[in-house]
Parts: structure tokens; C-alpha cells; sequence
């Protein structure tokens, strides 16, 4: 909307809250990272469909089952170090459907 000629005419933001998908239809990739990180390692869960505090929540119990640091941004979860295959242990005994990505 650029321009409207009504004076009370007030403009909302849409709303892109995403719902977020029950476990069993979320479809989890979990892949190993090195590009643009100096060289380290991060273990990348993508492919979440949800809401960003959903994500955040995740990340966070991620983060706390595997012990190490992470965050939640551009719509993928990043957790320091490699854990593939302890996150893909997790997500499975949780109800999520993921596996392992890439080489």
C-alpha cells in the first residue's frame, strides 16, 4: 500500500507466523559445515517448518543435549562441533524425521 485517500484507514503488516508442523511431518536434514566459519565445524539442522520461538526452542535443547553452544537464524538451527549423529538420535527418539545430509 502506497497511498490511500480514506482517513482512518490504518495499514497492518501481514502476519507470516508460520504454524508449526508436528514432528512426525517435519522433514529434518542434518548436515556438517565449514564454509565462511575460519575453518570450524557446525552441524546444521535445516528444513524446520515453524515459528521462530518453536526453533529457538529446539535449538536449545539441542544445544543442551549435545553440551556445546549454537543459535537459531535464517530459518536453520547451527550447533558448534560435530554432533550428526547424536542430533539425528535425538530428532528420531523425539518423533521428528531427519537424516543425515550431505557427506
Amino acid at each position: 500500500m502506497v497511498y490511500s485517500t480514506n482517513p482512518d484507514f490504518r495499514f497492518e503488516e501481514p502476519s507470516e507466523q508460520q504454524q508449526t508442523l508436528p514432528p512426525g511431518q517435519q522433514q529434518l536434514r542434518v548436515l556438517l559445515d565449514r564454509k565462511q566459519r575460519g575453518g570450524k565445524v557446525v552441524t546444521l539442522v535445516a528444513h524446520f517448518v515453524g515459528s521462530d520461538q518453536d526453533r529457538e526452542d529446539l535449538c536449545k535443547l539441542l544445544k543442551s543435549r549435545c553440551g556445546t553452544g549454537g543459535s537459531s537464524k535464517d530459518g536453520q538451527i547451527l550447533i558448534q562441533g560435530d554432533f550428526r549423529d547424536k542430533i539425528v538420535q535425538f530428532l528420531l527418539e523425539k518423533g521428528y524425521k531427519a537424516k543425515k545430509a550431505g557427506g
